[in-house]
């Protein structure tokens, strides 16, 4: 058996190798470039074992590179993304990988006589900014993805052709929030880490443990193909850490800081961080993957002791003062174009609009905590009591009517029901739940989409096909948009957000 896979050197691709190598009698086709620095780890995972090992250099952008690194394989898992901070710095590295990249991996496969199977990792960040009104989501979910994300619009685009592709066995497999052990410097080089939300819903998985789950599908389907036949292949699904990596943004962040010996309070005020257009949320189906393949084993809790002996040094930031650290380790960075502090500075309205409402928005956060209401200490984005352990209470937790029952199953009934929720329409009159059916939009605009395309939450807009966000105005005749648009958006914001040719962010009012 033959397994290809792309994004090998990212985090999540280092732990599925050294999962993968453990079972037996595989050989690995390994998509790189020249030039990676983590090709010597990949060397190292492979110890005695690299002559089951073959390296195809490229990029996953260029049709012949994925020809050649398909070519005779029995599986495909594609994790090959390029994420945030990177695909806001250069837009055309997401578009290049995230999108053209998942292209082109179909177009190989479906050319294979003998199709191999197809792993596609997606993101939870297709579902959008989430709050205490939908903490919960599932699969089927609106894809409302947040303005000038180009990283999840990419993603959505790529997930879309697998769908939509003529490949026999594909799956996709919508990735998490991951923790893994470069976190932090990662998020220290760029004001990416004032996108998050205090109050945003994270479920987190390790890299360790997602590894895992890709060794356990190929391993299980390699020893009882039948068995997945039906229940696993042509769906798609979340992956998630389970409730127990249930937390919120300012929790991620907060268990950070206490390496440091400090909190959120101490080096953050309320106005440095985005209050919507995150993506984050609380998978309601994750225990789905978990029963089939049994991979969750680290809780938050586990990663950050893990975390803490690998990174011993970070200790010592206990004796340094916190206004210091505060000032030149976070303020510093409000200097990077990625923050919202450079966004004020630079009268950034498109972005001020997209990630607070507003400068007004912005100027009333203040600096005072006691004034600044948090999920996790009772008060809700308004400032009203809540029981935080309620929002945790996955079994009562309020759903978006997506218009069908997940448990049951789906026919042409639930079809209608979803494209009217949308404000559209279903136009076949017959055809499979994975035939390619006719709709139309709340537009009047008629497109094409498998049935199972629009049951995972595909719903025909402008962003398919322009680099551009226009919820405002749809969720105004879409049910199903605005259950989830308008938990964090007025009614009456009418912007057309955008990027130009020069991929600057910019909005207009819809007239």
């Amino acid at each position: 058996m033959i397994v290809a896979l792309t994004g090998v050197t990212g985090n999540m691709g280092i732990q599925a190798l050294k999962e993968l190598i453990k079972i037996p009698d595989l050989e690995f086709k390994l998509l790189v470039f020249a030039k990676e620095k983590r090709i010597g780890e990949i060397r190292r995972i492979c110890k005695g074992q690299m002559h089951r090992v073959r390296f195809v250099y490229g990029s996953i952008s260029h049709q012949e590179v994925c020809d050649e690194l398909v070519s005779g394989a029995d599986y495909v898992v594609n994790m090959a993304s390029v994420i945030p901070p990177h695909s806001d710095q250069v837009p055309q590295y997401a578009i290049a990988c995230n999108e053209r990249g998942a292209n082109c991996l179909c177009t190989a496969i479906e050319r294979q006589r003998n199709q191999p199977k197809l792993i596609h990792i997606s993101t939870v960040a297709l579902y959008g900014n989430r709050n205490s009104k939908h903490m919960w989501a599932r699969v089927g979910d609106p894809l409302l993805i947040s303005p000038f994300d180009i990283y999840s619009l990419t993603k959505m685009r790529g997930e879309f052709r697998v769908l939509e592709s003529n490949i026999r066995y594909k799956t996709v497999l919508r990735q998490t929030a991951m923790l893994h052990s470069h976190m932090l410097s990662d998020n220290m080089s760029d004001g990416l880490m004032f996108h998050t939300c205090f109050n945003a819903p994270l479920e987190w998985v390790t890299a360790e443990d997602s590894g895992l789950l890709i060794a356990n599908i190929i391993r299980a389907d390699i020893e009882n193909a039948d068995a997945l036949k039906r229940r696993f292949w042509g769906k798609v699904f979340n992956i998630g850490g389970g409730k127990v990596n249930c937390v919120t943004g300012y929790d991620v962040l907060n268990d950070g800081f206490e390496i440091i010996g400090g909190s959120v309070k101490n080096f953050f005020d309320p106005d440095f961080n985005a209050t919507r257009n995150f993506h984050g949320v609380w998978f309601w189906d994750s225990n789905v993957l978990e029963e089939m393949f049994h991979y969750q084993r680290q809780s938050t809790q586990d990663f950050w002791k893990q975390f803490k002996k690998e990174h011993a040094i970070l200790k010592a930031g206990k004796i340094v003062p916190k206004k210091l650290i505060k000032k030149l380790a976070i303020e510093r960075l409000f200097k990077n174009a990625n923050s919202p502090r450079y966004w004020k500075t630079h009268r950034d309205t498109a972005k001020m609009l997209a990630y607070f409402g507003g400068d007004a928005q912005f100027d009333a956060l203040g600096k005072d905590w006691s004034k600044f209401p948090l999920l996790f200490e009772g008060k809700d984005e308004q400032g009203n009591t809540i029981d935080y352990q309620q929002l945790l209470d996955r079994d009562n937790a309020p759903l978006v009517d997506i218009g069908y029952d997940p448990a049951r199953e789906i026919g042409y009934k639930e079809l209608r029901r979803i494209a009217a929720l949308h404000g559209g329409k279903l136009l076949s009159q017959s055809g499979g739940l994975y035939d390619r059916l006719e709709w139309e939009n709340s537009d009047g605009e008629r497109f094409k989409m498998r049935g199972y395309t629009v049951v995972a939450g595909h719903w025909w807009n402008p962003s398919y096909t322009s680099y551009c966000w226009d919820f405002d105005r749809l969720a105004k005749k879409d049910k199903i948009y605005a259950q989830a648009w308008y938990d964090s958006h007025d009614q009456d914001e009418d912007n057309f957000y955008y990027f130009n040719d020069k991929f600057e962010a910019k909005y207009d009012k819809i007239k």
